[in-house]
């Protein structure tokens, strides 16, 4: 279950935190045995990945977009305010984000947009120089999206048509704990894991290298939305009128179960989640986000 050791000269990655928009939930949503007016307000995070020896400039998701309000479907934004109760705010986009360093739309390279859900797509539109990536389980979903299709909740313009990459994993090996990684770069510095279909098909999160010396980051996407569930101690909602977070609960539990093993078996990787509270709480205005970046264990 060990990690591939650092090689001679091993490349690593710089990873920077990207603070773009909130959302407060009913935590019955997330988890199970809590209260019907329990809320909770979560961050949704992006994140900057920079290669240490290639001029690759990496985001990986783009949280929330300003314009929610009128870019999504109708019905979705009924259903979020209505039905599951949602409060959106986006004081600041990812775009703004990126300007507190200096960074451009058009500077970026690449984006993984780590599933179909809005507070991690923002609008891709905006980074015209980006190769977009996302998973082969996605395909369907945005070519079925709105307006095509007006019940769906997925715009059909979120992975921009003629540069976007489906991933595919089932031929990927196996890392540590997981069946499916891509090796992205070749080099062992960003590692493409897939996350299954528990949360939403096409889900994929990152392992990215940090040190030349064996540090790692963990960017586990929607994997989880509280930590409670990391940690064994909590157990997934599934709320008669929010319903749940995860499309298929086992599934997400047994890919948590392989995080869970991922941070026992190797000390030196720390899990971020997309919408990590407590680490959050922590490092928000610190060095962790852009231009600064998050410290490598």
């Amino acid at each position: 279950m060990s990690l591939p050791p650092p090689s001679p000269n091993q490349a690593y990655c710089h990873v920077s935190a990207l603070d773009a928009g909130s959302v407060k939930v009913p935590l019955a949503w997330v988890l199970d045995g809590v209260s019907d007016d329990t809320f909770v307000e979560v961050p949704a995070l992006a994140f900057l990945i920079r290669h240490t020896t290639k001029p690759d400039v990496f985001l990986f998701d783009l949280g929330i977009r300003k314009d929610f309000a009128t870019a999504l479907p109708p019905n979705t934004i009924k259903y979020l305010t209505e039905n599951l109760r949602f409060e959106i705010k986006v004081p600041q986009d990812v775009v703004e984000a990126l300007a507190k360093g200096g960074t451009k739309p058009a500077d970026i390279t690449h984006l993984c947009i780590s599933h179909l859900h809005f507070d991690h797509t923002g609008d891709a539109s905006l980074f015209p120089n980006a190769r977009v990536i996302s998973g082969e389980g996605a395909r369907p979903l945005v070519a079925d999206g709105w307006p095509k299709n007006p019940n769906s909740s997925i715009l059909q313009e979120t992975l921009p048509e003629g540069r976007t990459t489906f991933l595919d994993p089932e031929g990927w090996p196996a890392l540590g704990p997981f069946p499916h990684a891509l090796d992205y770069y070749g080099d062992g510095s960003l590692y493409i894991v897939d996350a299954g279909p528990g949360h939403l098909p096409g889900h994929l999160n990152f392992l990215v290298r940090t040190s030349a010396d064996g540090g790692w980051i963990y960017l586990a996407g929607d994997s989880a939305h509280d930590w409670s569930l990391i940690d064994g101690t909590g157990k997934i909602g599934h709320h008669p009128l929010f319903g749940c977070a995860h499309l298929n609960v086992a599934a997400s539990e047994e890919h948590i179960g392989r995080i869970r093993t991922l941070m026992r078996e190797n000390p030196r990787v720390r899990v971020v989640l997309a919408h990590d509270v407590p680490w959050y709480e922590k490092n928000k205005d610190g060095a962790a986000f852009w231009p600064a970046k998050i410290e490598s264990l």
